[in-house]
């Protein structure tokens, strides 16, 4: 194994780690951002006002994408246990 394959194999699971977590944070920012919004513009300044909101969109956004997030993630595990051989140098 040599260091390209070791950042290859670093590169791809950065990726797919930023590629599962989208969903998740894109939601919670714009939920977050649309909550901020709502409370300047009524002026009820309440922290915890954002949580629940917040979380029920988030469980909304896994419920939604969590088919094709366990779907990529194991594609991902596939093709990594299917590079073993070759980095290896067996195959």
């Amino acid at each position: 194994m040599d260091a390209n394959a070791v950042l290859d194999i670093g590169l791809q699971g950065l990726l797919i780690a930023a590629k599962l977590s989208a969903p998740v944070l894109i939601t919670a920012l714009v939920v977050g951002f649309a909550i901020s919004l709502l409370q300047s513009i009524t002026q009820i300044q309440e922290v915890t006002l954002s949580f629940v909101p917040k979380a029920a969109a988030v469980a909304i956004a896994l419920l939604v994408c969590g088919h094709w997030m366990i779907s990529e993630m194991v594609s991902f595990t596939h093709h990594m246990f299917e590079m073993i051989p070759s980095l290896l140098g067996t195959g």
